[in-house]
């Protein structure tokens, strides 16, 4: 009775289904959050009788064959890099990018990091810094006293000092760009870090072409779509329910035939 096995298969991947879909809600108010999307491939199919194989003497080949399929499994959890809505704050460190490109974070090992979540803060030094305190690419300082602090949409970091008139500029943020951000490797806390699915970071200007442009005072939102997600749920559980009841009519007709005098 395969259909016992390839039902099983199918309720497996409709409660990994829910996983992503719970997952996604979950972070719904999540700053830079990007959904993810669980796919599905089907399993490999027994062939009973193979098509095109000689029917007769004469010449007649079989046309469709007989091949009964296994059932499913998870193809990927494709991350969907849509832009989320801009969220205005008033914060004059919290960056939005608007178009391509992640910020790019120093790891406390050494390595980099990358997000797009742009709350960001300032250490005591002075370095401009993500939540967890991780020196933003390439590192620029707030002098101390500094009444305010302006970013443009090409990243040039300006500050204004008592007894100045004119703004000094401190720094030049980068953002970096992937040629498959989908491929990066998530490690949690808005992070992410470059894989060779990925490709190599590319670094450059923000607004120059290929990359976004910086919003100043607002941060990026999640892309989730609380509709779209709780319509998924909804298909995945009715989906899940059906594979539980081919189990349970699977199961009757075993228990029958085993019951037959």
């Amino acid at each position: 009775m395969r259909a016992l096995t390839t039902a099983a298969t199918g309720m497996e991947a409709q409660q990994l289904n829910v996983e992503v879909i719970s997952n996604n809600l979950a972070n719904m108010n999540t700053t830079g959050f990007k959904r993810q999307r669980a796919e599905f491939q089907d399993l490999l199919y027994q062939n009973v009788q193979q098509m095109g194989v000689d029917s007769s003497d004469a010449g007649t080949i079989v046309p469709t064959g007989i091949q009964v399929g296994l059932g499913v499994e998870t193809a990927s959890i494709y991350r969907i890099t849509d832009q989320g809505a801009l969220v205005s704050t008033g914060n004059q460190l919290d960056l939005a990018i608007s178009g391509r490109g992640y910020f790019a974070v120093q790891m406390p090992n050494g390595t980099d990091g990358y997000t797009r979540a742009g709350n960001f803060a300032v250490s005591p030094d002075g370095q401009i810094v993500t939540a967890d305190g991780y020196t933003v690419s390439p590192g620029i300082a707030i002098p101390q006293g500094a009444r305010s602090i302006s970013i443009n949409e090409q990243g040039q970091v300006q500050v204004m000092l008592d007894g100045q008139t004119a703004p000094q500029t401190v720094g030049q943020l980068e953002i970096a760009t992937f040629f498959n951000s989908a491929g990066l490797e998530a490690i949690g806390n808005n992070l992410f870090l470059e894989t060779a699915a990925s490709g190599a970071a590319a670094l450059g200007t923000p607004g120059s072409t290929g990359y976004g442009r910086l919003q100043q005072g607002f941060v990026e939102g999640s892309n989730v779509d609380s509709v779209s997600e709780i319509t998924a749920l909804i298909q995945a559980q009715r989906a899940y329910e059906m594979n539980a009841r081919v189990i349970t009519a699977a199961d009757e007709m075993l228990s029958t035939s085993s019951n037959l005098r």
